[in-house]
């Protein structure tokens, strides 16, 4: 493929990291952190979170490792590709994307709940139906879809549009944060954070089993590295700088609200956003909360938006090995983005909302489970490629690679098992599971028939980087 058919080159330094750290701090810390408080207790929560990120940060070696050796569209479709070939890289993109898609579902149903909190009346008007309890009503619906367009349109447009867009609104979503904690600080009280534990090592563990899909987002990176202007071995430090940030941004938060809102505040709670209500009590002041919740604002369109870009990117990588219809690996001949795929996940955008917030809740999980599959299987990558390939090229090397992939794999695969049904209290319900299931049941439909439509050209793409002597390797020297 020709160098003008490609992506542009725009991307710079502080759009890396405003893409990466604005995908993973989203939404979820001003809605969720009291119910993270109630499930483990204050430190409990805490250390959930480091838990979680402890496990997101060895695999974040990874991926800074592997991102700059193939800096190539679809990430983790790349990697595992030459690691492990067409099927297991089939599922490891397949799961990642699960995980995209269900982020951007979220943020269209979080978003008209943030209305509501700043504009009460918003809540008010007549009920078009009920689906799990909750009311769906017409300006519900008209602001998720009228925002879900402008995402979309912004993402059509190019990159760099998007990349603009998300870090004006990163330092927003700090703003707010920082004022918190500062406030916090100064108003709140020790004996507050008691307990310290709720139902000691299984309520971290409950809270726990939410962060990877609080920390989604750094490895949107991979997916959009063709678009970066950057020298390659910068790509891995961003990327653990934008990790390494977001863990220290959840405990600080958690830390905040616990230390203003004690546990009778938290149940007395007048809204979900109990992050909103602690920035109030700090400032002594009603309308602070609503300064937060701009805020928030900010994280959900920063996140809704960084997830376009790699949702659409990964889903064009796949097409364009012959694994899914070829129409969505078309390129627009002038913005240079994946058409297509944007459109298809903009209207993903448009439909969630009609599904209501308990949605939110059952993709939250079922696309945590289908990140901690997309983390193995790059862990694995990894490692495979560490043994099978020593000498290939690493801008940016890890040390003690062999070792820090074996933990990657091994705390994937501990927190994989998390979401076994039977084996934990924080296992996938019947919903989350339907999604899943469903989810893996689309994707064996459409990967036997890109198999049966493309035949040998499924796996097959000449922007793919193969293993020297390999069959895909000679197959591609051959088409071109």
């Amino acid at each position: 493929m020709s160098d003008n058919t490609r992506f542009k080159k725009v991307l710079n330094r502080g759009e890396v990291f405003a893409l990466a750290f604005g995908a993973m701090i989203g939404w979820g810390w001003v809605v969720l952190a009291g119910d993270w408080i109630g499930q483990g207790g204050s430190l409990g929560a805490m250390i959930a979170f480091a838990l979680g990120g402890l496990m997101v940060l060895f695999v974040g070696l990874t991926y800074a490792e592997l991102t700059p050796a193939m800096p190539k569209c679809g990430g983790e479709f790349v990697f595992s590709m030459r690691a492990m070939g067409k099927f297991p890289s089939f599922i490891c993109t397949w799961a990642i994307i699960l995980g995209y898609v269900g982020v951007v579902a979220f943020e269209a149903c979080a978003l008209p709940t943030v209305i509501q909190y700043i504009i009460p009346a918003f809540a008010q008007g007549p009920v078009l139906y009920t689906i799990a309890g909750f009311a769906i009503r017409i300006q519900w619906l008209i602001v998720a879809i009228i925002v879900a367009a402008l995402i979309t349109v912004i993402n059509y447009v190019g990159i760099k549009t998007a990349a603009v867009f998300n870090s004006v609104l990163t330092v927003v979503i700090a703003v707010a944060g920082i004022a918190l904690v500062a406030s916090s600080v100064v108003s709140g009280e020790g004996s507050n954070m008691q307990p310290l534990f709720e139902d000691g090592f299984p309520g971290i563990l409950s809270v726990a089993v939410m962060t990877p899909f609080m920390f989604v987002g750094f490895d949107v990176l991979p997916q959009a590295s063709e678009e970066m202007n950057i020298p390659p071995q910068k790509i891995g430090f961003i990327m653990m700088l934008s990790i390494l940030m977001a863990v220290v941004w959840y405990i600080m938060i958690i830390f905040a609200v616990s230390f203003v809102m004690s546990k009778s505040d938290l149940t007395a709670a007048t809204t979900s956003l109990t992050t909103a209500e602690a920035m109030s009590k700090a400032f002594h002041w009603e309308h602070a909360g609503k300064i937060l919740v701009i805020g928030g604002m900010a994280g959900i369109l920063t996140s809704w938006n960084a997830f376009f870009v790699g949702g659409s990117r990964a889903i064009y990588a796949m097409a364009e090995a012959h694994m899914v219809p070829k129409v969505f690996a078309r390129l627009h001949p002038k913005f240079k983005t994946p058409g297509p795929a944007i459109i298809l996940i903009g209207i993903i955008s448009c439909i969630a909302p009609f599904f209501g917030r308990r949605m939110m809740v059952w993709l939250t999980d079922a696309g945590s489970a289908g990140v901690v599959v997309a983390y193995l299987l790059v862990s694995l990558s990894f490692l495979i490629l560490r043994f099978k390939e020593p000498d290939m090229e690493r801008p940016y090397r890890i040390k003690n690679g062999k070792l820090v992939g074996l933990l990657a794999v091994a705390l994937s695969l501990a927190m994989g098992i998390l979401y076994i049904p039977g084996v934990s209290a924080s296992a996938l319900t019947k919903e989350e599971g339907i999604i899943f299931l469903s989810w893996v049941a689309l994707g064996v439909v459409f990967g036997i028939l890109s198999k049966l439509i493309y035949k040998d050209k499924f796996g097959q793409s000449t922007n793919l980087i193969y293993p020297i002597g390999s069959a895909d390797r000679k197959a591609q020297d051959a088409a071109r």
